[in-house]
């Protein structure tokens, strides 16, 4: 493994000879006459070479569909395609390749759970508990469930430092909860949330847990087997590869009691006009042509991650968040929101003064590419009593000059909007 971070010369891990960021041909080009400063890597990151050449050679030689065909290509593709199922158990560590569930992406992975789950186990006065800064991903499609079944959500309450008040959580555990669902790390807050704490006390209630890893899997080790999780969801593209493709692991046992998300091919062994067999995992949840590339080519992604290392891109991207919030501290009129003791990837603040989109549009003429608004929480913005914050987000690709830049054009941003 050849990468590191060499602080004498630049902030920037060193991989295979040079400045990882060389790496990504997006981060190369100028934004309004400016260097290029990607700072919304919660929203999607960049892509390496690899995942961009990968996807040119999926189309230029195995274009094909999968697992029905006995021509050349199809063989191809579809061995392509297993390969990536394999590479991502072992990634998150499942106990067999058939728990990994090919999907859209998160959002779609929590559907499919909330459908299913909310027709196997959902009944009038059972509950769903969630927590307080979930991703409207994984609050809209529950309340969805809860509707058709009467049921209703429960949520575990924060504070103002944006950590989930677990002794409230232990009281909210009666037995009318049915399945807990909450977030690995809050995409607006940077909380890295006690998952493995919660999911035991649920666990002891014989409650099933559903984990949103959207903002984890990029950034830590995420092991399914440590955590003793039921069900895992997250996005290819947050995880520097191609948009269109997620993941869901579910243990064997709660992937066979649930009923198909979707029906048509692959997820079926016999149709006639009478009935039909349902295939085996994962199959049974992965109906019709499916992204086909945007699964294959996943399998560079995470070659590139395994390559760099999680645990030094943990350590550069904790380096970077200390440094950011230092920084960001000396400046009188930004506060920071969301002030865990565990954090990951992501900064908030807002500016007195000034609205966080105003900042933005200023930044983004200067170069740098922020995320502003509500980030897809909107009851975290209610819970802060705000309308939305500023919020820069961390890659293996970002360094300490690019914060330091960041740093002096909000600095300018304000003098020019106080």
């Amino acid at each position: 493994m050849e990468a590191f971070t060499d602080q004498n010369e630049t902030s920037l891990i060193i991989y295979k000879g040079e400045p990882i960021n060389k790496h990504f041909p997006a981060l190369q080009q100028s934004v309004y006459g400016k260097p290029l400063v990607y700072f919304d890597n919660a929203a999607t990151t960049q892509k390496p070479q690899a995942v961009i050449q990968a996807i040119t050679d999926y189309y230029s030689t195995i274009n094909s569909n999968i697992h029905r065909g006995v021509h050349f290509l199809s063989q191809k593709a579809t061995d392509a395609y297993e390969v990536t199922r394999n590479a991502i158990a072992e990634f998150i560590n499942a106990s067999h390749a058939y728990e990994v569930i090919f999907t859209k992406g998160t959002t779609d992975g929590i559907n499919l759970v909330a459908d299913a789950f909310g027709s196997y186990d959902l009944a009038p006065g059972d509950s769903v508990l969630i927590s307080a800064m979930e991703h409207h991903s994984n609050i809209v499609p529950w309340q969805i469930a809860c509707e058709k079944k009467g049921a209703f959500l429960k949520v575990i309450p924060m504070n103002e430092a944006g950590e989930l008040l677990m002794d409230e959580y232990e009281k909210l555990l009666d037995d009318g909860v049915k399945i807990v669902s909450l977030t690995y790390v809050s995409n607006s807050l940077g909380t890295i949330n006690p998952v493995k704490e919660v999911i035991r006390l649920a666990h002891q209630r014989n409650i099933p847990v559903l984990v949103d890893a959207a903002q984890a899997v990029q950034h830590i080790k995420v092991d399914v087997q440590d955590l003793d999780c039921d069900f895992l969801v997250f996005s290819g593209h947050k995880m520097y590869g191609p948009t269109g493709i997620g993941v869901l692991y579910g243990k064997e046992e709660w992937l066979n009691k649930l009923p198909p998300y979707q029906g048509g091919g692959d997820m079926i062994k016999t149709v006639t006009f009478e009935g039909t067999e349902y295939n085996d995992l994962p199959f049974k949840f992965e109906a019709g042509t499916p992204h086909i590339e945007g699964a294959i080519t996943l399998l560079s992604a995470l070659e590139f991650i395994k390559e760099v290392g999680l645990d030094n891109i943990e350590r550069h991207e904790s380096e970077l968040l200390r440094y950011a919030t230092e920084k960001l501290l000396e400046i009188p009129e930004v506060k920071i929101i969301g002030t865990a003791g565990q954090k990951a990837g992501a900064i908030s603040l807002i500016v007195d003064g000034a609205h966080p989109y105003d900042i933005g549009v200023l930044l983004d003429k200067m170069g740098i590419a922020v995320r502003t608004g509500h980030h897809c929480t909107q009851p975290v913005m209610d819970f802060y009593k705000i309308p939305g914050t500023l919020r820069l987000s961390f890659a293996v690709y970002n360094t300490k000059e690019e914060i330091d830049l960041f740093m002096s054009s909000l600095k300018r941003a304000i003098r020019i909007l106080i």
